[in-house]
């Protein structure tokens, strides 16, 4: 059986052109080359697996080609075949992180004095140098600054910022990028082609993915994939290997959110749960997958989405069908919840609530299809206005049906003379009033909506034509009425009020808490344009609401007006919010002082 050789070093890039992702480091370091303009120190950051140590082996070994071919070596003279067998003596690796001292730094400098037997320069590439302790740092400082002119320091690390400034000012600094997933799956795709193996692109979207920006973590798990799943890669098997959810697992759920069915996204959930994934990666990679429609909803926002092929297609087709509210208030919710997880006890609990809000979300969208701006109180005691003038003069009525037929155009013809016979006015007076009682005929709506309310405006119209009637009736043109004690009622009943808004809508409770009332109207400021969209379109729930709990027999109005200066206002820092607590309540910054209690 022949030795088995991992991907990462099988197919490790030997020319800059090979490398993968990281275009903008060799096409430097090649016109350095060219134009034999090269530094004596270079230093190498970035994540792991982006080709830091790649890219300084290449460099040594093209710097010294006897015989390059512009800037990339031609492996075939005695230095680079050298390279390519591991022999070669003028490229000294060093570990940092087991060599980390003072000896081991006057030892390297000793190396240094060595002149190149075949070859110009003598490089010296440190792996993982921020691992080197102060010491070892200081007494490398003058040999980096100054080193004999054979000599080249290629320096590579992952964290750049514990490397001492006085190092950092002597190189050249090199920043290498993550991987870009499109790269990543043409590169694996390369590979795959290379050594038989049939991929779909699910699969290796998902790998790419999964690697993070690292080609060499990439490579690791192809070949544990190709390992479980033989020549042929499945997704679904591939994610089971990778220990990850699969993309139909996110748009299934979506489906269900958006539809608003709470239920049986729960019982999805649960299924993630039972397969050993925990709540925290779920909700990461659910937030994740919002995140990504929300981008794919836009041609200019799409190249963001870090997907290929028919995956990226099936982004741009759900997306079309979420609205972008609805996935602004998923990510918003998920994103506060990812915060809160890792403090609480019960995780599960967290995203089974994270998830029924979202599905709100998408319920309530479907109900506020069609809804009419122009009646934003449907239900105010429109319908009281003929009801309390029946209630009213119902004792002095002895036949309240038939006037209703034969009686008003008689008290239309005789109302010019009501002086001429006593008894009459008396009598014809009554039916004049009950007149709207011609309503039961049709229909009479107890509880009016905004289509109730449109009937009931058609039917007025069919019994406008008659001119007495219309006369009679002029002194009501509308059916709102407005209660006078409108503001006192509401004033009396503020704590029941506020106690409601916080039960529906938490959010609003700091804006109702400074609410100010004049006749029937409330008014409020709030801070930013969101917070008064939101309260407008909530606007009949709240005022149904109000109304409601203070007892108030007629139509209430709500003023919104935006105040930037509210904002401000807010205490920010730490230091502001106590004392912004102790002005409210001075006997808190008593019993600070009492307790000898620091700011913290």
């Amino acid at each position: 059986m022949s030795d088995f050789i991992v991907s990462a070093r099988k197919y490790r890039p030997a020319t800059f052109a090979s490398v993968v992702g990281q275009k903008h480091i060799t096409s430097t370091l090649k016109n350095a080359i060219e134009r034999g303009q090269l530094a004596h120190a270079y230093l190498f950051c970035g994540p792991r697996g982006v080709g830091k140590t790649t890219c300084a082996r290449i460099f040594a070994k093209a710097i010294n080609c006897l015989d390059p071919q512009g800037a990339e070596a031609c492996n075939t003279c005695e230095s680079c075949r050298s390279f390519n067998e591991g022999r070669s003596l003028n490229i000294h690796e060093l570990d940092a992180a087991s060599n980390n001292s003072v000896e081991d730094i006057r030892t390297l400098i000793e190396q240094v004095r060595i002149i190149p037997q075949i070859g110009r320069y003598s490089v010296f590439i440190i792996d993982e140098v921020h691992m080197l302790s102060a010491a070892a740092f200081n007494a490398f400082l003058k040999t980096l600054e100054e080193p004999p002119q054979h000599a080249i320091f290629i320096l590579a690390t992952t964290e750049k910022h514990k490397i001492i400034p006085t190092i950092l000012s002597r190189c050249q600094i090199y920043d290498f990028n993550r991987i870009r997933v499109e790269d990543s799956v043409e590169y694996l795709r390369y590979i795959a082609s290379q050594e038989g193996v049939t991929a779909d692109e699910e699969s290796l979207n998902l790998i790419a993915q999964k690697a993070d920006g690292g080609m060499r973590d990439a490579l690791s798990m192809f070949d544990k994939a190709v390992s479980f799943c033989g020549t042929q890669l499945d997704y679904r098997s591939v994610a089971q290997t990778l220990n990850v959810l699969d993309y139909d697992t996110y748009f299934h759920l979506t489906e269900l959110l958006t539809a608003g069915r709470y239920a049986e996204s729960l019982v999805a959930f649960d299924e993630v749960l039972s397969k050993g994934f925990s709540g925290q990666t779920f909700m990461a990679g659910m937030n994740r997958h919002m995140r990504d429609l929300l981008m794919a909803k836009r041609p200019e926002t799409l190249p963001l989405i870090e997907m290929t092929g028919a995956l990226l297609d099936r982004y741009r087709l759900q997306a079309e069908t979420c609205d972008a509210e609805f996935l602004f208030g998923a990510i918003a919710i998920l994103t506060e919840l990812d915060g809160k997880i890792r403090q609480s006890s019960n995780g599960r609990l967290l995203v089974e609530l994270g998830l029924m809000k979202i599905a709100r979300l998408g319920q309530k969208k479907k109900d506020d299809v069609g809804f009419d701006e122009e009646y934003l109180l449907p239900e105010l005691t429109p319908e009281q206005t003929p009801a309390e003038p029946v209630t009213a003069k119902a004792p002095a009525q002895e036949k309240p049906v038939t006037p209703t037929t034969v009686q008003p155009p008689q008290v239309a013809a005789t109302k010019p003379a009501p002086s001429s016979v006593t008894p009459t006015p008396a009598r014809q007076e009554p039916p004049s009033a009950p007149t709207p009682t011609t309503r039961p005929a049709g229909t009479t709506p107890i509880r009016r909506s905004p289509l109730g309310a449109s009937l009931t405006a058609m039917m007025a119209e069919q019994q406008a034509p008659r001119p007495a009637e219309t006369a009679t009736r002029e002194v009501q043109p509308t059916l709102r009425t407005i209660d006078p004690r409108c503001a006192e009622k509401i004033e009396e009943h503020r704590y029941e009020v506020l106690a409601l808004i916080r039960e529906q809508r938490p959010r609003f409770v700091p804006t109702f808490e400074q609410m100010t009332l004049q006749g029937n109207t409330i008014r409020l400021s709030v801070p930013s344009q969101e917070l008064h969209d939101e309260i407008q379109r909530n606007r009949t729930l709240l005022l149904t609401g109000i109304a409601r709990t203070a007892n108030v027999e007629g139509s209430i109005e709500l003023e919104v007006t935006i105040n930037e200066e509210l904002r401000a206002a807010r205490p920010i820092k730490l230091e502001d919010r106590v004392r912004y607590i102790t002005e409210k309540n001075p006997l808190l910054g008593d019993l600070r002082k009492a307790l000898d209690m620091e700011v913290e």
